[in-house]
């Protein structure tokens, strides 16, 4: 198997998600309010930073059963999709911060009977999942935003990691 290299447009695909986040958490400002209002703005931002988290944790299941189903069905990337498949299962633990595992929606599709076909599918499935996570940043608190961001360029390197794949199987 031929090592793979970085390309240009991965690098500044990673490159673009991180500066994002951090031009985010540069926005961000501490209220020091103490009224019922600031009570309540503080619980209501609490809980759409939760359901935020939620919703990025589950945007990393689905991702990651999807890895688990082109493994599954061509046994032979199994081996290449293993590191890959473990920051993914990082990236849903680190978005639930102690809130317990996310189960993916059910009823995905069946990966493609082809291996090189399944991976290109993946590589797809993976820009769309760092396209979910920049979008969720931009409504992020920091904290949250630097980890999006993190999880969003790390999807964009798997994208071109499985393209690359996905040429050599198919070579």
């Amino acid at each position: 198997m031929r090592r793979t290299g970085t390309t240009r447009r991965a690098a500044l695909t990673a490159a673009g998600a991180v500066a994002a986040g951090t031009v985010l958490t540069a926005c961000g400002g501490a209220d020091a309010g103490t009224g019922p209002e600031s009570a309540r703005a503080r619980a209501a931002a609490a809980a759409a930073t939760g359901a935020l988290r939620t919703a990025a944790a589950r945007t990393s299941a689905e991702l990651l059963a999807r890895y688990d189903r082109v493994a599954e069905a061509h046994p032979g990337t199994a081996a290449p999709l293993a590191p890959l498949r473990a920051a993914l299962r990082e990236h849903a633990a680190a978005l639930t911060a102690g809130g317990g595992a996310v189960r993916p929606a059910a009823g995905s599709r069946t990966p493609a009977a082809d291996p090189a076909a399944a991976l290109r599918e993946l590589a797809a499935d993976a820009r769309r999942s760092s396209a979910t996570h920049t979008r969720a940043l931009l409504t992020a608190e920091p904290e949250l935003a630097r980890l999006l961001a993190s999880v969003a360029a790390a999807d964009a390197v798997h994208a071109h990691l499985l393209t690359e794949l996905a040429k050599e199987v198919a070579a």
